[in-house]
């Protein structure tokens, strides 16, 4: 039998790797009850959520409910860093941030960390408006939640957030699955790289689980660049940011 990355148990792990108020508070909001009502040990809760078997977690179930998944898989996380210019090589950085946690606390200080880094326009509002940001938040959660559960979680590396004066990129380990295209994603079609993460997240972040994440991102914001480098066994989006705003 094959696995996929994602249920592979993590060795040395146990039901006590898992943080129980929010595995709890996730299975009361998604069947209407909690888990005692059910009468089933935490153990077979995690099984039947297919988040490990025999007192050990698999990654999904770590990366999704553990209280430290890098305690056992330090490098499954996001590093971040805001380039103070347009070029890798620049000593200069204005903000950087080694994000952890579970997949919901990166996904949301990730998309924290790019979105305190943009500026934010004023189109048409009062001066004393807030103001909208310079490339829309639902391009970026969606271009976020497909890197942290598509990635190929096979690659021993971090997730990437590159911010520029003039881009956005966010790299994932991994070129898009099987023979999955640029143009296929565009248009909507999916090979989905871990399912149980997948089945799981639709109620946890803004993911549906149905391939219209990047047509939705690109509905929004037209200048993002998609590129699959199979060679360096890595995904890239490029989000431009708007030239008139740079520094």
């Amino acid at each position: 039998m094959t696995y996929d990355t994602e249920d592979l148990l993590v060795p040395d792990t146990s039901i006590q790797d898992i943080h129980r108020v929010r595995l709890a508070d996730y299975f009361e909001t998604r069947y209407r009850k909690t888990i005692d009502d059910t009468g089933l040990s935490w153990e077979e809760v995690i099984h039947s959520l297919k988040l490990g078997k025999d007192g050990e977690l698999n990654l999904a179930g770590l990366l999704l409910f553990g209280k430290n998944p890098q305690q056992f898989r330090p490098v499954f996380m996001v590093k971040a860093v805001y380039i103070d210019g347009t070029d890798i090589a620049s000593q200069h950085y204005r903000d950087s941030e080694d994000i952890e946690g579970c997949l919901l606390e990166q996904y949301e200080r990730a998309l924290s960390f790019i979105t305190r880094n943009l500026h934010r326009l004023q189109s048409g509002q009062g001066v004393n408006s807030l103001g909208k940001l310079e490339i829309p938040e639902i391009a970026l959660q969606e271009v976020l939640v497909n890197a942290l559960i598509h990635r190929d979680y096979f690659i021993s590396a971090p997730i990437r957030i590159l911010m520029f004066t003039d881009r956005v990129e966010i790299i994932s380990p991994g070129h898009l699955p099987n023979h999955l295209t640029i143009e296929q994603i565009r248009f909507g079609l999916s090979n989905m790289r871990n399912p149980i993460m997948a089945s799981h997240a639709t109620r946890q972040m803004p993911y549906r689980g149905l391939g219209s994440g990047i047509p939705r991102a690109l509905s929004s914001y037209a200048f993002i660049q998609f590129i699959d480098d199979r060679a360096g066994n890595q995904f890239k989006v490029i989000m431009q940011r708007p030239q008139q705003d740079k520094p």
